[in-house]
């Protein structure tokens, strides 16, 4: 069959809200191991029995809710191809939106710096590769996870020339930051677990392939958000920041409960659907 019409007709087998067409060709390429502008350069080429067999294949676990990303086995994050599997979460564009304006922070030209529950490195890396002068520790408690991040940082360094000439991330398993020193932090980012464990979400939109544990936080969602807000006070350098992501509908509770444990100059943010998403707040000097 030609690409052009399997492309047409496996994107037609999604629903729209799947971004059926993206992950048709993304399915494509991973089947046929090439890249996307390969589809549409080469529209005429046959696409032998065999790969269209794997395509349907992989194609009927999508259908069924399973992410994209662990079908294929990666997925972009802030242009670093990264590794992802059920271990660990997927990561997400709103999540890039955090790392934009921390970049944007007055931090120090060699920044100590950690991303806390880093998962599959993914905040970590990006931090690190837009600023390979910062000492970055990446920190996870899943020892599954773990390995995925060693994974990752091992192959974006040998990928990126910018990530060969930085410190490349240090990897420390622990809780949040019950292993670390007081006032060593110039910033932290974290994107916890902020689901509460009666959330209805947790049975659709691909959660329930997910790792409960990188999700759930409780019984009402602000366990892990606030373990980390009262070790964040005495890990931080004076004036350092915390920057976390929460759920749509926590705001207002993240903002009061930093307000309320001594944080200052607190601003919440919202991610490009105008959804709070993530608070970044400074340490009290």
């Amino acid at each position: 069959m030609r690409i052009d019409k399997l492309l047409k007709q496996t994107a037609a087998k999604l629903a729209p809200d799947q971004g059926a067409r993206l992950d048709a060709e993304l399915l494509l390429c991973h089947v046929l191991e090439k890249p996307r502008s390969f589809l549409y350069a080469h529209p005429e080429f046959i696409v032998n029995t065999q790969a269209q067999i794997q395509i349907e294949q992989l194609l009927e676990r999508r259908i069924e809710g399973e992410p994209l990303a662990y079908i294929i086995g990666y997925k972009e994050f802030w242009s670093l191809k990264l590794q992802v599997d059920r271990r660990v979460l997927v990561p997400r564009p709103e999540t890039e939106e955090m790392v934009e304006q921390v970049l944007q922070l007055a931090l120090p030209d060699q920044a100590v710096v950690a991303d806390l529950g880093t998962g599959s490195g993914a905040i970590a890396l990006a931090l690190a590769a837009e600023k390979p002068q910062w000492q970055v520790l990446a920190i996870e408690y899943s020892a599954d996870a773990v390995c995925v991040a060693a994974a990752n940082i091992r192959s974006i360094q040998q990928q990126h020339a910018q990530l060969q000439q930085a410190c490349q991330p240090a990897l420390l398993r622990a809780s949040w930051l019950s292993a670390c020193v007081d006032n060593v932090f110039d910033l932290l980012v974290a994107n916890p677990p902020y689901i509460d464990d009666n959330d209805p979400h947790l049975l659709r939109d691909g959660l329930p392939y997910e790792p409960a544990a990188a999700l759930v936080s409780g019984s009402d969602g602000y366990a892990d958000i606030d373990a980390i807000i009262t070790q964040a006070r005495r890990c931080l350098k004076p004036n350092g920041f915390l920057a976390i992501e929460h759920g749509y509908q926590q705001s207002e509770q993240v903002v009061s409960r930093l307000a309320d444990s001594g944080y200052q100059d607190i601003t919440a943010y919202q991610d490009l659907a105008g959804n709070a998403r993530f608070v970044i707040a400074r340490n009290a000097a």
